[in-house]
């Protein structure tokens, strides 16, 4: 089995799978590099004599704007508390509260059934998830690897193509080899477990690894990708010059901060009758808002209602790195922006992370499964990813098991290819998408804004392929290819969606339309028939 991304996601399938199968997991950087790394909020589990999976089941579907598919909601919701306990058994350590888990509330929660680790909730996931993998004699982590395209066996065998086509693995790229050595590798099931595409904004919460490789390689291949018009802007990033991507949880609102506007204003109010407790769609557009119509370049985030002791017991690492940045939020508001922070779509895939290639599987941000609709509901995220991981797993080793021999994979062909004399433009190319989907597809949206993105990227794109076309492989160049590409699929998702709903909101179409209420699922063409694909045509 050949597992892409070194996420909740994908680390938690491969233990669940690796006593049963061989296991590579492949991740772009070093293996604690993922999105989850970074999660500061926690994990959305009903625990509570107060809560009930219908509370959380209705909390949810009330942040999807109508959108969520309400089997998978309650199937995930349901499933909750055992994934939870199969984490602390694997070693997570969440905070503890009078001898049980302390139970935090966020933006959309009607209750308290965030379970976290402080504010580094990922972190912990990360570090105990490592550790088990680490210790497995089953599975082999490559780090510094990066996969560049799926092996389609419709190209392996020439062109043929039968009613489904199948995976047999991938090409990666070693970025450790001086030469960035490509070479083939075969699975009988591979899962994609790469995140999400925050880079494709300039600004975003997400790190740098965030290119939306997964995506890019799903629909080159074929894959159908639902809902990315839904991307959900985390509605307070630390606004500072030195503190890349900083994320100021969620959990800071749902403990009783408020927001308020550069002279002292709370605003929230006016915007929602849940205030700062309202779903991030509309608490960023609220934001959006204020700052548009006021010229600012920020908003305020006071702690201040919280209190001092507990600012410092629930959020230290937050007064920790705001302290070295010179704020101290105990003693002062913090400036904050929305920021690119979660793809709310992705490649469609099932409850058990099957898509409609044969032997391909996603889990976790990379997918699209329905759980989230138009917008997710905080720290849902985090379930769904150990649930449907938990569920891939059994799917992905009984479709090993079912057998099936794989076609002759041929080495990647570089003939004729030439190294770059210089990096400028993939660089300029890098900056103009970021600038380009942050002016024109970012909280706010209107048809003139998509159509003149949608004419930029296709230039953009253009020049790209034909260096893809030319070029030796590198990192930078695959990554840059697969970001442009996500891009120009995020806008043809939002010139498809005639009406606002969840993350999406186009001035052009302010009401939310009955016959709107359904995935946007984009499909390739037919695919080019006859002849034999050379690797770097998949």
């Amino acid at each position: 089995m050949l597992v892409l991304g070194s996420g909740i996601g994908g680390l938690y399938l491969a233990l669940r799978a690796a006593d049963r199968v061989r296991v590579t997991i492949v991740t772009k950087r070093e293996d604690f590099m993922s999105n989850t790394n970074y999660a500061q909020g926690g994990m959305a589990v009903v625990l509570s004599d107060r809560d009930s999976f219908r509370q959380h089941v209705k909390d949810t579907l009330v942040a999807g704007a109508g959108l969520c598919h309400p089997d998978v909601v309650r199937a995930i919701v349901q499933q909750g508390p055992a994934a939870l306990a199969e984490l602390i058994e694997l070693g997570v350590r969440f905070t503890q509260e009078h001898g049980g888990l302390e139970l935090g509330r966020e933006g959309g929660h009607s209750q308290r059934r965030i379970v976290h680790a402080g504010d580094l909730t990922g972190r912990e996931i990360e570090r105990a998830l490592l550790a088990a993998v680490q210790s497995h004699e089953n599975i082999t982590m490559l780090e510094n690897h990066l996969a560049v395209d799926l092996l389609l066996e419709s190209h392996l065998k020439g062109g043929k193509r039968g009613r489904r086509d199948a995976v047999w693995g991938a090409y990666v790229l070693d970025r450790d080899h001086r030469h960035g050595r490509i070479r083939p590798f075969r699975a009988r099931a591979t899962v994609l477990a790469t995140g999400g595409s925050g880079k494709v904004y300039l600004y975003t919460t997400n790190p740098d690894i965030a290119t939306g490789d997964g995506v890019a390689m799903a629909w080159r291949a074929g894959a159908p990708i639902a809902n990315l018009e839904f991307v959900q802007f985390h509605p307070t990033c630390l606004y500072h010059p030195r503190a890349k991507s900083f994320l100021i949880t969620e959990a800071v609102r749902g403990e009783g901060a408020h927001l308020l506007t550069i002279d002292g204003t709370r605003f929230m109010p006016k915007y929602d009758r849940r205030a700062e407790l309202a779903p991030r769609d509309i608490v960023a557009r609220a934001i959006d808002a204020e700052m548009k119509k006021r010229g600012d370049s920020h908003v305020l985030l006071d702690f201040a209602p919280i209190g001092k002791a507990e600012i410092l017991k629930r959020f230290p690492n937050i007064v920790k790195r705001t302290r070295e940045l010179g704020h101290d939020p105990v003693k002062e508001p913090l400036p904050v922006v929305p920021a690119a922070h979660y793809q709310c779509g992705g490649v469609v895939a099932d409850l058990e992370g099957r898509t409609p290639l044969d032997r391909l599987f996603a889990v976790g941000e990379v997918a699209c499964t329905g759980l989230h609709g138009a917008n997710r509901l905080a720290s849902n995220s985090l379930l769904e990813a150990v649930v449907v991981a938990h569920e891939a797993a059994e799917a992905c080793v009984a479709r090993i098991e079912k057998g099936g021999r794989a076609p002759r994979i041929p080495a990647w062909d570089a003939r004729g290819m030439r190294k770059p004399r210089e990096a400028v433009g993939r660089s300029a190319n890098w900056d103009a998408v970021r600038r380009l989907m942050w002016d024109y597809v970012g909280i706010v949206r209107t048809d003139e804004r998509l159509e003149q993105a949608a004419k930029r990227l296709a230039l953009i794109r253009e020049e790209v392929e034909a260096d893809y076309a030319r070029s030796v492989l590198d990192a930078d160049l695959v990554e840059v290819r697969n970001l442009a590409q996500v891009a120009d699929l995020i806008v043809a998702s939002a010139r498809r969606r005639r009406e606002s709903r969840g993350l999406h909101y186009n001035l052009d179409h302010l009401a939310r339309r009955r016959d709107e209420r359904h995935d946007t699922v984009l499909r390739r063409g037919a695919r080019r028939a006859g002849g034999r694909a050379r690797p770097r045509d998949l």
